[in-house]
């Protein structure tokens, strides 16, 4: 039941990107809730693996490259999602620092109550 809660939280931080970058598009509640889903499970299962095989390149930069992996798969998110479109490379970076701290914030407030 706690991961509906995570995964409609997720879905709100992205129709706020959608909302706040111009170059990402949410079309419908239906297409933010798909949208948070895949991007979850990318994120659990080929984050781990590009970060792991970008490592030298991670500590080269001093981990700076992580943005470039999560606006990566971000965008590919918005490929793979009908309704959710992420047009333009700056567009994915931005919405994937804001989802990011949108929904880690929105997270800990739920598990502080």
């Amino acid at each position: 039941m706690r991961w509906i809660l995570h995964l409609i939280i997720n879905a709100l931080a992205l129709l706020l990107a959608a909302r706040w970058i111009e170059g990402i598009e949410v079309r419908g509640w239906w297409a933010a809730v798909v949208a948070a889903l895949i991007l979850g499970l990318v994120n659990t299962f080929i984050r781990p693996i590009l970060l792991f095989f970008t490592l030298p390149l991670n500590l080269l930069t001093l981990g700076l490259f992580t943005f470039v992996i999560n606006g990566l798969l971000f965008y590919a998110v918005g490929h793979l999602v009908q309704g959710f479109e992420v047009r333009g490379f700056g567009a994915a970076i931005l919405g994937s620092l804001l989802v990011t701290v949108v929904s880690y914030v929105l997270n800990k407030l739920v598990d502080f109550l």
